[in-house]
């Protein structure tokens, strides 16, 4: 992620991940890094795109995806994968759906 270096310490997680593995995911969707978005550029676009995303879960996202270069972002169905995906990839991020 360009133009901000890491601004905090290692997140703590304060939640529990919401990726289920039972019935009803049939699809995730992986955002990888770049550097062209800005932390905060990319928390936004996961509040506004992803289901139940909050912006302390966002950041917590962010971090893992500059630091580890990938990080699953929604579980849920292929549809619903599908076009959150097609949104985040509008926002400009480089997304995958597996």
């Amino acid at each position: 992620m360009a133009g901000t270096k890491t601004p905090f310490a290692t997140p703590v997680p304060t939640e529990t991940t919401s990726i289920d593995t039972s019935a009803g995911v049939d699809a995730r969707v992986i955002v990888y890094n770049c550097e062209c978005h800005t932390y905060e550029q990319v928390i936004a676009l996961f509040c506004q795109y992803i289901p139940g995303m909050n912006p302390t879960k966002a950041f917590e996202l962010a971090w893992k995806i500059d630091h580890d270069g990938e990080a699953i972002v929604f579980a849920g169905t292929l549809a619903e994968a599908e076009e959150i995906a097609a949104k985040l990839g509008g926002g400009g991020l480089r997304v995958a759906v597996q």
